[in-house]
């Protein structure tokens, strides 16, 4: 079975081989879909540096090893600010070029063809406006807001028009939607602003046959339902110590596959014993009928050691039909 067979098994819980890592893929990104502005900047800068995105959001690089954090935004004003903002056209060849031109690049038909769609909606927005201030808008002038993600998400339409020209077989949305403990944005919000606009990007993929892999962070179990509902077919990364990931593969099961799950504290701190252990229980608790991969809740610098023990656990661990628990 190709990897690329198996991953659509998993995905389809439809009896896979193996658990593995992820798919395989070939990534497409606009240029901007990662921070990156008109005259460069982006967050292989050093420590230090500072720079505007095509988005008029100016980033800060403060930390080695970790991207750089929003910190000028150019619709803080909101209100009056929607008036007079240039919004980015997803026609401009400073920005679909080169994703036409890494387009061209792939000679390997076997991995999946990807197209991103970072930042899709409610983090575009924050950095555009800042959150504390975003949060204060929608409860004083939602009408705005809503202009504004409607806007936000016009450009993802015309991104999309680009993806699906370019023949994408899967998409990556993403929007960090839980803190440690709870929703980061109550469940009315979410709801009567968010998922509207949504689905106006998951339709156009859906009725086109395309997955969508979702990525969210923090605490996302009251989301599930909604992520089902919407189409996700992979939700991204099961952040272990925010979630019952027991409970949302019981709501999830035979609906939609499970990405990560594998507590990055543990990655960074080890012992590579109790990693192979933790990557055991998490692939019998998720894996049982396919709709797993297995992969950290964050990515971070990790001790070679302990990814090594990781890559090494799934292997070992990994292969239909799964063992008992030792």
């Amino acid at each position: 079975m190709t990897e690329r067979e198996n991953a659509l098994r998993i995905i389809r819980f439809d009896h896979p081989e193996r658990v593995v890592s992820g798919l395989p893929t070939f990534d497409l990104a606009y240029h901007g879909c990662n921070h990156e502005g008109y005259a460069g900047g982006g967050h292989d800068l050093p420590v230090g540096s500072s720079w505007t995105d095509i988005w008029g959001t100016e980033w800060h690089r403060e930390h080695p090893g970790v991207m750089g954090f929003p910190r000028g935004h150019p619709l803080a004003d909101l209100p009056r600010a929607l008036a007079h903002y240039a919004w980015p056209d997803p026609d401009d060849d400073r920005i679909i070029g080169p994703l036409y031109g890494r387009a061209r690049e792939r000679k390997d038909a076997d991995p999946f063809l990807v197209g991103s769609h970072r930042d899709t909606l409610w983090e575009k927005s924050y950095m555009l406006v800042g959150m504390q201030d975003l949060m204060c808008w929608f409860l004083e002038e939602p009408n705005a807001v809503r202009e504004l993600l409607h806007r936000i998400m016009d450009f993802q339409l015309g991104m999309a028009k680009h993806y699906l020209e370019l023949g994408v077989e899967v998409v990556g949305m993403s929007d960090d939607l839980g803190t440690q403990r709870s929703l980061l944005l109550s469940p009315a919000i979410i709801d009567g602003f968010l998922v509207p606009e949504y689905r106006r990007l998951f339709g156009i993929y859906k009725s086109r046959g395309i997955m969508v892999g979702f990525h969210s962070c923090g605490h996302v179990e009251p989301l599930i339902g909604t992520f089902m509902d919407l189409g996700v077919d992979v939700l991204n990364p099961l952040q272990a110590s925010a979630n019952d990931l027991g409970n949302i593969r019981r709501m999830s099961r035979g609906r939609m596959a499970l990405h990560g799950g594998i507590s990055s504290a543990l990655l960074m701190s080890g012992p590579p014993e109790a990693i192979r252990r933790e990557v055991q229980r998490r692939i019998l608790q998720l894996g049982r009928e396919g709709g797993y991969f297995c992969a950290p809740d964050q990515y971070l610098p990790w001790p070679e050691e302990n990814r090594r023990a990781m890559d090494l656990a799934v292997e070992e661990f990994g292969r239909y039909p799964l063992g008992e628990p030792a």
